[in-house]
């Protein structure tokens, strides 16, 4: 059973050393980046390489199988961005008679 907790933890540890980043944790550090220079009103979404083609890439990750894309501006947020919508008002709460 050792051998296998080692081989894990060395393959997880080559995985890390050759650059290897999960997706979301590399959106993570780009949103904390983009959120300190005081960036508003952005989009990052984690797509597949092909998927990315035409689009603003500002990351790639998981071994070059994925890429974290940048949109500025009013879009409609997709899935998985890094901001909120801050532009909608919440829907008011019904009222009790």
């Amino acid at each position: 059973m050792r051998p296998v907790i080692v081989l894990l933890g060395c393959s997880l540890a080559m995985a890390q050393a050759s650059g290897v980043k999960p997706c979301e944790e590399l959106k993570s550090e780009i949103a904390a980046k983009l959120d300190a220079k005081g960036v508003k009103g952005y989009q990052l979404e984690i797509v597949t390489t092909a998927d990315a083609k035409g689009q603003n890439v500002i990351g790639s990750c998981e071994g070059g199988t994925k890429n974290i894309t940048y949109k500025k501006g009013d879009q409609a947020p997709d899935q998985g961005s890094a901001q909120p919508d801050r532009g909608r008002k919440p829907a008011a709460a019904p009222v009790k008679k």
